[in-house]
């Protein structure tokens, strides 16, 4: 699949992001009516952003500004070839 380069379209799918979450969320909290709920949802939101800022930022700014991450599976693949070479020099 090739990249997205339609910048009308990329807004869509950024809207479609947004109105996924907020229909979900909604969903939820109609379900479980509380305010527990309520406040656990909105932390885990924010600390799963914190965690995509970190893995698309921080270690590409911050820790290693050589390699460049195209998604979650990426990263895990980077950890894991790190990992590796911290292993085999180690040894």
């Amino acid at each position: 699949m090739a990249d997205l380069k339609s910048p009308t379209l990329i807004y869509l799918k950024g809207l479609l992001f947004l109105l996924l979450g907020l229909f979900s969320a909604g969903w939820l909290l109609v379900q479980a009516g509380s305010w527990q709920v309520a406040a656990l949802l909105a932390i885990a939101i924010w600390a799963f952003c914190r965690a995509y800022y970190f893995v698309f930022y921080v270690i590409e700014h911050y820790v290693d500004p050589q390699y460049k991450f195209a998604g979650l599976g990426s990263f895990l693949a980077y950890l894991w070839a790190n990992r590796q070479r911290k292993a085999s020099t180690s040894e």
